[in-house]
């Protein structure tokens, strides 16, 4: 059960990094890039993201480990739309789904 939790842990710090690059991406230049905060604290949860990933494979399997990684496209998704404002689609909810659908499988077998 703890397993899990890392894992989900793991996936929210992904798409959080992931936010948070995407913030510093409007920098005006370089220097402003080098010097936001966003960039800073969006690679230190990748950092520590994939730590964790490193971590949760010495007890897990890879082949169930990278398929439950697929848990970033609904926190993505939801992180998007909450704080970016990017509208969710019939078509993403069903792409995501479908990637999900297919890890299940691929972590089952």
């Amino acid at each position: 059960m703890i397993y899990i939790i890392i894992l989900i842990t793991m996936t929210l710090f992904g798409s959080i990094a992931a936010y948070y690059l995407k913030k510093v991406s409007s920098s005006e230049t370089l220097m402003d890039t080098i010097k936001s905060k966003y960039l800073y604290f969006g690679g230190g949860l990748y950092v520590t993201a994939a730590v964790l990933n490193i971590y949760l494979l010495r007890f897990l399997d890879y082949s169930v480990v990278l398929p439950l990684t697929s848990l970033t496209y609904i926190w993505t998704m939801l992180i998007s739309n909450r704080y970016l404002g990017e509208r969710i689609t019939k078509r993403k909810i069903f792409g995501t789904f479908m990637i999900i659908g297919g890890s299940i499988f691929i972590g089952m077998s």
